[in-house]
C-alpha cells in the first residue's frame, strides 16, 4: 500500500513540474534581449547661448522585484547605457539612443528600470560649462518579445 501512496505522489509532483514548467516559473533564470529605441522630444523654453550642444543619456538595468512597474526596484547586477547628441531646429530638439541588451533574469516580468539624463552644455568658454539640465530616474517598462524591440517616446520642456 505505501508504494502506491509514494507513486502517486511522485506522480502529482512530476504533474506539477511539468505544468510549471509549461507556464513559465517566475522564479526560474530566464535569457531576455533586444534593444530599446528611446527618442526624447525637446521643446526648448528659451535660447539656449551659442555654441551649446544638447546631449542625451538613457541608462537601464532589470527590475527583479514584481512586476508593478510604477514602482521599479532596479537590481544589482547588468546595467546598460547608451548617450547620445540632440539635432537642434529652432525651438525644438531631438535626441535619440539605443540599447541593446541580452541578460539572464530571475523574474522576467518585472521589465526595467530606466534612468535619463538630458544637458546643455556650452563649449564657447576655456571649459565646459553646464547651462541646464533634466532627469528622471525608476522610469518602469516591460521587456520586449524576445530579441526584439521596444520604442518609447518622451515629450519634454527644457
Amino acid at each position: 500500500m505505501s508504494h502506491v501512496h509514494i507513486s502517486l505522489l511522485l506522480c502529482t509532483a512530476l504533474l506539477a513540474s511539468t505544468v510549471a514548467s509549461a507556464q513559465g516559473d517566475p522564479s526560474r533564470p530566464a535569457a531576455v534581449s533586444g534593444v530599446y529605441s528611446i527618442v526624447f522630444n525637446l521643446s526648448i523654453l528659451s535660447t539656449l547661448p551659442a555654441k551649446t550642444t544638447i546631449t542625451c543619456k538613457a541608462q537601464i538595468a532589470p527590475n527583479q522585484e514584481g512586476p508593478e512597474l510604477g514602482k521599479p526596484h532596479p537590481a544589482p547586477g547588468p546595467v546598460e547605457t547608451a548617450a547620445g547628441v540632440a539635432t537642434v531646429t529652432g525651438p525644438k530638439a531631438t535626441c535619440a539612443v539605443k540599447i541593446p541588451f541580452a541578460w539572464t533574469v530571475t523574474g522576467p516580468q518585472g521589465g526595467v528600470v530606466l534612468n535619463y539624463e538630458i544637458d546643455a552644455v556650452n563649449h564657447s568658454g576655456a571649459a565646459p560649462l553646464l547651462v541646464r539640465s533634466s532627469a528622471r530616474q525608476n522610469i518602469g517598462a516591460a521587456f520586449p518579445a524576445s530579441g526584439g524591440r521596444a520604442n518609447l517616446s518622451f515629450n519634454l520642456t527644457f
